[in-house]
């Protein structure tokens, strides 16, 4: 699967090109955003990925699930991701029940209303997850749907959200906090520039020093609908420290939003 970027999009999908974004935190006790090459350990990304990012603003606009692909598709979107918390998890093992449609149970299944649960006397499964401890994102994000944009900016005025927000599972509950609505601004052009937000498909430019941690990831970023529901078209390579601190880079051309320096994909 291919890579995008900001540039590629300007010049092969839209002409689009944002000058304002809206930019909020979110953050929470717990997070877990499941990798996709996950085995008997459920491991989870360290930076929220770019479709998770999607899904919970199409949360908090209430778009239904598979309803919202095209509204973040390459050329009608840009988000840039910023840990604000240091990046630290911890295994927790879960017992879990089975939601499988064999393993379900009926209560009051002779009435009009029928409410169909796990039998709670079946034997649990244990699993294994990674959790993100305290996680917490500055998320920037322009959207080349006015009416949507325009739409996403007075619920989050308004402290509101059509679905609970969550970190990946849907039982890590997370805290929306709304900055405000800021201009995109170009620069800075040095060479070499440190940058707040995460580097989406920058590994060869980051510049490495002794006192500086870094980590590398890729995640998917794009998703369209198919016949099963959903698949990812592209993923992101996001290079971040995992001390919430920036990294410097070369040949990068980021955006200033709000006195930071991020890069939007």
């Amino acid at each position: 699967m291919s890579q995008e970027s900001l540039d590629e999009w300007s010049e092969t999908d839209s002409d689009w090109s944002p000058e304002r974004c809206l930019s909020l935190t979110v953050r929470g006790p717990w997070g877990h955003f499941r990798r996709v090459e996950g085995n008997v350990v459920k491991q989870t990304y360290r930076v929220m990925p770019r479709t998770t990012v999607a899904g919970l603003i199409a949360a908090v606009l209430g778009i239904e699930r598979d309803g919202y692909y095209d509204l973040f598709a390459p050329g009608r979107s840009a988000i840039a991701i910023e840990p604000v918390r240091g990046l630290r998890t911890l295994n927790m093992p879960v017992n879990a029940l089975s939601t499988a449609a064999d393993n379900l149970k009926s209560l009051n299944s002779r009435g009009k209303l029928s409410v169909k649960l796990p039998d709670p006397m079946d034997l649990r499964q244990q699993h294994n997850y990674e959790v993100l401890v305290d996680p917490a994102y500055r998320i920037d994000v322009a959207l080349a749907d006015s009416e949507t944009y325009r739409e996403l900016r007075q619920t989050l005025e308004a402290g509101r959200s059509h679905y609970v927000p969550s970190l990946g599972l849907s039982e890590h509950l997370a805290n929306i906090s709304f900055h405000g609505e800021f201009t995109i601004e170009e620069g800075p052009d040095d060479t070499v520039v440190s940058v707040d937000s995460t580097l989406p498909n920058a590994v060869d430019d980051v510049v490495l020093d002794s006192d500086t941690r870094c980590g590398i990831e890729e995640s998917p970023a794009f998703m369209t609908t198919d016949a099963g529901g959903r698949t990812t078209t592209a993923f992101t390579t996001y290079a971040y420290n995992p001390d919430a601190e920036p990294l410097r880079v070369r040949n990068m051309q980021p955006s200033r939003v709000d006195g930071r320096t991020v890069v939007f994909v």
